[in-house]
């Protein structure tokens, strides 16, 4: 009769082998990115939403001409009050509004409603529209804190809008500075600097974190991006 057994790992073959796998592991999280992937996506909800919005409010500027652009079927002057502007509160000196300087007395009031009845924080009565709302709801930042939400203000007699956000992700932020808008971020002059300086086509990519949420760093999309 013949005997036969098998052979088992050995702890330090088991002990390399978790070796070669934890540092595979940690290879994969740094090419891959985890955080960065994440920030990408939420960007990409943020720039699909910009664009629907801009171009829900274009329909229907071009449907209902007269229609309000602040507070729903309510007389507003010029430019739209602050109330029902922004997801979030947020500081005068930390706004997206007021062209290259934050616009004194400029505090845009909480506000989560995603309603299309002019209540929400884009304040036009989306209902109006003969052939049906071209927004059902208002979309919502994936973060929606202080730091990145979404902003409209307008300009009822002018009939000029615009609307703003932040991007988070090194993939996308950028584009805050090359969007055509007044708050075009502050960006190193070299890969790595530390220096601030206003951004170009040629230094946006060096945009730090800290950089793309102050003060004069937001995306914008609209008609008029001085307001």
């Amino acid at each position: 009769m013949k005997n036969t057994f098998s052979k088992g790992f050995t702890l330090v073959e088991l002990l390399i082998v978790i070796a070669i796998l934890a540092a595979l592991v940690a290879v994969v999280a740094v090419v891959l990115n985890p955080a960065e992937l994440l920030a990408q996506a939420r960007d990409s909800q943020r720039l699909r939403d910009m664009t629907t919005v801009r171009d829900a409010i274009n329909i229907h500027l071009s449907q209902v001409p007269a229609a309000p652009l602040c507070g729903g079927t309510v007389a507003a002057p010029t430019p739209c009050p602050v109330g029902g502007t922004c997801t979030v509160t947020v500081a005068p000196a930390t706004g997206p509004f007021g062209g290259a300087t934050p616009l004194a007395g400029l505090v845009c009031a909480l506000d989560p409603d995603r309603l299309n009845d002019g209540t929400g924080w884009v304040a036009i009565d989306f209902r109006a529209m003969p052939g049906g709302a071209a927004l059902s709801t208002l979309p919502m930042d994936p973060v929606n804190n202080a730091n990145f939400f979404y902003a409209y203000r307008a300009d009822n007699v002018a009939r000029t809008f615009k609307i703003a956000t932040r991007l988070e992700s090194e993939g996308h932020r950028r584009a805050m500075a090359l969007d055509g808008g007044t708050r075009n971020c502050s960006c190193p002059s070299t890969a790595g600097g530390t220096d601030s300086a206003p951004c170009t086509a040629a230094t946006a990519a060096f945009m730090t974190a800290a950089q793309s949420i102050a003060t004069n760093c937001f995306y914008e999309v609209g008609t008029n991006m001085a307001l």
